[in-house]
Formats: structure tokens, sequence, C-alpha cells
């Protein structure tokens, strides 16, 4: 016979004062149908002071690992308009499967590396694949042809395809749900600021041209792959990898709020692969959601990171002015970012943002084709990153996925859809539909607009689960919360005392 709440909450007298408020205050929130705003969450003076410690030792390098990541991978793009046709010989539809299979490598590293990150030391781990990458990249400037420039962006693609999951995973680790839309949004500011820096770089190099008989995007190669096995050293030593890693130094008080923490951002690191939470993602709707619009979000921003330079220099620039108007463009995209990440805290709410954000991507790509040649058309390209989106949706997995081994196959599974959509989405530039590129630009709109009705929908879901559980809730149907509910790995399908976060 099921008990009343008021008597479930009289029974449980094991539990301490602390863990039934907590109860309290979730019953609440799904009484309501939404989630409780963390954003009136006031955290003590000992928990700022650990969260300053926290950004302070590792949020530098998790930026300098997204900055070096993308400038990497947008080498080719800058080598579009230094020399690289010339030198290789190579047409503008090879150029486009340079970029694609990039991806091909992304795609195959992600099921070796959902075991790798769960069962190896993160800095480890990523430090050697940061030494390995940064010498294939550096190889790239001795290509003399398309089967060799293929080769080697295959392998840089499967060396960088490490990189998103582990930070993604360790920023859900070690921050509140409430913090974590804060710095997914920083990581790829760290990308756009690679895009306006990087842009400086570029021109730079480009004056290393003829130097020891070598053309200026032979250069960009060695003095990134160079940069990039110094990280690599840099992160197998340094890098703090867990909550209670010892390059945070942390003192027992301290540990005790970790602890604390870790209840609220629902991921318990542990090196079991559970089978069981893998079955139970594969049965859900949403991660299928998910899937569709990281393919979605990525075809467009496969073909812009790839081609944003060309389209520049369709518009009437010249080489070294196309290079620098890559600082425009990425300090719009930080703009983008910072909004959805403000507006998303400001309301407490990631769906809506989305799909408003996905309207003003969709905006952009029409506009990139509907807008003849010329400098016009660069206010499309400013506005065209589907960056914010992407943090957005990823944010939405973090706060709304627990269990360890089922955050890591939702986050891996999203990756192979990135790697998907970055892979098609160059191709859909073909040279024969330039330089408006009507037919890509039309198929980018359609897939931002189907992003607006999958926000719409996870949104939903959302809060009918909560409700759901809310009715449980007052019917007596769902027992006290276990003494140790932040130590069991327990699924956010398993623990219903789980507010999900539309």
């Amino acid at each position: 016979m099921s008990q009343s709440l008021s008597e479930k909450t009289a029974a449980a007298e094991t539990y301490s004062f602390t863990e039934k408020v907590e109860s309290t205050s979730i019953a609440s929130s799904l009484e309501k149908g939404t989630v409780q705003n963390e954003a009136t969450f006031v955290k003590s003076p000992e928990e700022v002071k650990l969260v300053r410690k926290i950004n302070r030792i590792f949020m530098p390098l998790v930026g300098l690992a997204l900055f070096i990541q993308f400038m990497d991978k947008s080498t080719l793009g800058y080598a579009g308009i230094m020399g690289i046709y010339e030198d290789t010989g190579i047409s503008h539809n090879q150029f486009a499967w340079l970029g694609s299979v990039f991806y091909v490598g992304y795609l195959v590293v992600q099921i070796p590396n959902q075991y790798c990150l769960q069962r190896l030391p993160i800095s480890k781990y990523l430090g050697t694949i940061f030494v390995v990458w940064g010498i294939s990249l550096a190889l790239t400037a001795l290509a003399h042809n398309f089967a060799q420039l293929a080769g080697l962006r295959f392998l840089l693609g499967f060396f960088e395809g490490t990189t998103y999951p582990a930070m993604f995973l360790l920023i859900a680790t070690m921050y509140r749900r409430s913090e974590q839309i804060v710095w997914y949004s920083f990581m790829f500011m760290c990308n756009a600021l690679c895009g306006a820096f990087g842009g400086l770089v570029a021109y730079g190099v480009a004056y290393m041209h003829g130097l020891k008989g070598m053309s200026s995007w032979k250069w960009q190669f060695i003095i990134w792959g160079c940069l990039t096995v110094v990280a690599g050293v840099l992160y197998f030593f340094f890098l703090a990898d867990k909550p209670k890693s010892r390059w945070f130094f942390l003192t027992p008080e301290e540990e005790k709020i970790v602890d604390a923490r870790t209840k609220d951002n629902a991921s318990v690191q542990n090196k079991d692969i559970k089978k069981e939470h893998i079955y139970e993602a594969l049965r859900e709707p949403r991660l299928y959601c998910y899937f569709l619009m990281s393919l979605f979000l990525n075809l467009q921003n496969g073909a812009v990171t790839l081609f944003s330079q060309q389209i520049t220099q369709q518009m009437g620039f010249s080489q070294l002015n196309t290079i620098l108007m890559g600082i425009p463009h990425g300090a719009a995209t930080i703009v983008l970012l910072v909004g959805s990440s403000f507006f998303s805290r400001r309301f407490d709410e990631l769906a809506y943002v989305g799909m408003i954000f996905s309207a003003i991507s969709m905006v952009a790509v029409i506009l990139l084709a509907a807008i003849p040649p010329g400098p016009a058309q660069l206010a499309g390209l400013l506005i065209s990153a589907t960056t914010p989106l992407y943090t957005l949706m990823q944010a939405s997995i973090s706060n709304n996925v627990s269990g360890y081994t089922k955050k890591i196959f939702y986050t891996s599974a999203n990756l192979v859809a990135y790697c998907i959509g970055n892979f098609i989405g160059p191709l859909m530039m073909d040279e024969s539909t330039g330089p408006r590129y009507i037919p890509g630009n039309a198929g980018y709109a359609v897939a931002d607009f189907l992003c607006i009705l999958l926000f719409g929908y996870i949104r939903w879901a959302y809060i009918r689960e909560n409700k759901r559980r809310a009715q449980l809730l007052q019917e007596g149907s769902i027992p006290p919360p276990p003494k140790n509910r932040e130590e069991l790995d327990l699924t956010d399908k398993e623990d219903l005392y789980f507010v999900y976060k539309p």
C-alpha cells in the first residue's frame, strides 16, 4: 500500500536534516513541473573561494587545449589562400574532401576514445595524444599531393577527436550544473578567439613565404605542430583531471565542498563501464534528437570553418585582408556565445534560447545565398556560427544526463554526429554552385529550421517527465532518496529525484 509523502518523510528518520531539505527542495521543483532555479543558489564564501581556485588552475589549460585544437584544424583553411593549391596540384573539390576526411578520423576514434577516457588517467592520455598529433600536423608540410594530404588529415582528425569529449567530461565533473553552460561557452569562445588571434598569426606567417625555400602554408603547419607537442608535455604533467586532483591543493574542508558539488553535477567518476547505462541510453528518443541536432548544426559549421577565408576572398578582399577578416568573424562569434550564455543563465532556459539562435543561423545562410557576391555578404558570414547552438546542446546533455557511462555515451554519440555533419557539410559547397553556393546554403537553412523543432521537442519532453515525477511524488510512489545517493552513479532515469533542466 502506498505511503503519502508526509508519512514517508516521517519514516525517514535515518536521513540527515540536510538530505531531508534537499529532498523537499527537489520535490517542490518537481511539483511545479519545472527545474529549481539554481541561479538563486547562494554559494558559501568557502565554495566561492574553491571555485576561483579551480578556475585558475583548471580552465587556462582547457582554454589552451581548445585554442590549439581549433587552430590546428583551421590551418588548412588558411593554407587554401597561401598557395597549397599551386604547390600540391589539388582542385577545389579535393580541398573540400580534405576538410571532410579530417572528420572520418574524428569519427573512427570515438569508440576507443570512450573506453580510454573511462579507463586511463585523462591527463596522461591527452598529453600523449597531443604530442603525437603535433608531430602529424608538422609532417603535413612535407606533403606533395592529395593522397599524402588526405592521409595526414585523417591522422590529425583521429588524434584531435579525443579533445572535445575529454573537456566536456572534465567540465561536467568539476562544476555544478548551473555553472557548466558558462564554461562550455568559454570552450567555444576559445575557438572564436583562435579565429581572431589565429588570423593575426596567419597574417605574420604569410610574410614567411619563400623562407628556406618553403611556402607560407608549410610554415603554418610546422609552427603549430611544434607548439602542440609542447602543449602535450604540459598536459601530461599538469592537467587536473579529477575534482580532487592534487593540483587543486584541497584542504579537508574543501574536499567536503567538492563532495557536495558532486551531488549537483550528477557525475561520479569511475572506471567501470556499465553496459546497462548504454542500453538505457539507446532506448531514449532524446539521444536521437541530440544526435540529429549535432548532425544538422555541423553541416553548416564544417562548411564555414573550411571555406570562410575563400568565401571572404570571393567578396573582393585581397589575400592578406582576407586573413585579417577572420578577426571580426571571430569577434562576432564571441558576441553570439556571450549572448547565448547570458540569456540561458538569465532565464534559466536552454531550449528556448537554442531555438532563437537556430533562427539566427538560418537567417545567416539565407543572406549568404541571397546577397550577390560582395562585401555586403559579410553580414551573413559574421552571424553564421553554429557554435552557440552546439554549446547549448552540449550543456543540455550535461545537465540532463546522469550516470558516468551514460554521460560519456551521450557525449560520444553527439561527437559521432558532429563528425558526420562536418564531413558532409563541406561537400555541399560544390565548386559548380559557387560563389553563392545556393543549394548548399539552402540545405543549411533547412537543417537550422529542423534544429528549432528538435529543441522544442526536447523541452516538452523534459517538462512532461518532471510533471510525471511530481505526480508520483504526490501519490507517495517515490521512496526517500538513499543516504549515499551521490555515490551510487545512478542514471537520471533510475534516480526519480533527478530534476531535468529544459
